[in-house]
């Protein structure tokens, strides 16, 4: 693999040869920023855990160094900041036995240009070598512009490939704006009833956000038991935990379609949700 940066790390928490490590990976988490998969894929990291026929592997794409700080990191440097959430990314995976952590470590402001591309063709050494079944990565309607960014470039990376290479499911996960608006049958559902110890825990070692002033961890158990309590209005629970995800499969399947598009047909159909319903209640 080529990387565009000197600086690009990867972490193997089993110690095995980078190349074996990653060769192994079924579930493949490309976000933003640190901390950002442990709140959005915690499905496919529950999915792969103590298992030897399915690993999961995360990829962040920047480097962390504009995060918001307060407490005992309020005078970090940006450069001491990197380091921090570097260690913490590992922990995480070192926690959530992941098969690899990979720190593709770009600016924000590169993941956000569009004539850039570098994390694209970073993206593209990645997937070429790990053959992942499922990519998991920020949704189309995130209100974080680079979560936003980052999505775009998953898409344009796997489009890059040869059809036999691309994985068989690409979905968009919540983060900076839930998918609960979304209508019943357009939401991919990831049940996350089990093992909420370990689902603290993951979040748990991001420290310089957590006591930096951002409870992330409070913030995304809640949305879970919010997602399982509201998801069905007439029944019982049926899960103390639920995340959804947005299908972006149909981006790969169809070259010409757009991303704006498929966003839209989304849009559309709550739209047309919530007008029938008004109609049928007049």
């Amino acid at each position: 693999m080529k990387f565009h940066l000197d600086t690009v790390e990867i972490f193997v928490p089993d110690n095995l040869p980078v190349e074996e490590a990653l060769a192994r990976t079924t579930h493949l988490c490309i976000a933003a920023h640190q901390d950002d998969i442990e709140i959005m894929a915690a499905g496919p990291i529950l999915e792969c855990f103590q298992r030897e026929d399915k690993w999961f592997t995360g990829v962040v794409v920047t480097d962390g160094r504009g995060s918001p700080r307060n407490g005992i990191y309020e005078k970090y440097s940006d450069e001491e900041m990197r380091l921090v959430r570097f260690k913490e990314q590992r922990k995480a995976a070192i926690v959530g036995e992941y098969a690899a952590q990979i720190m593709l470590d770009h600016p924000s402001g590169v993941a956000k240009d569009g004539g850039n591309t570098s994390p694209v063709e970073d993206i593209i050494s990645l997937l070429k070598v790990t053959r992942p079944q499922m990519v998991f990565t920020h949704n189309l309607a995130d209100k974080h512009d680079t979560h936003v960014a980052v999505a775009l470039r998953v898409i344009a990376a796997i489009r890059g490939l040869a059809e036999n290479e691309r994985p068989q499911k690409l979905y968009g996960c919540e983060v900076w704006r839930g998918l609960d608006w979304m209508v019943d049958r357009d939401k991919t559902i990831l049940v996350l009833s089990q093992q909420e110890n370990l689902q603290a825990a993951l979040l748990g070692v991001y420290d310089s956000q957590i006591s930096g002033g951002k409870r992330y961890d409070l913030a995304s158990l809640a949305r879970r038991q919010a997602n399982a309590t509201y998801f069905e209005s007439h029944g019982v629970d049926v899960a103390t935990g639920l995340s959804f995800a947005m299908d972006m499969t149909p981006l790969l399947i169809n070259p010409d379609k757009s991303p704006s598009d498929l966003v839209q047909e989304y849009i559309h159909r709550f739209a047309q949700d919530v007008s029938d319903r008004l109609e049928r209640m007049i």
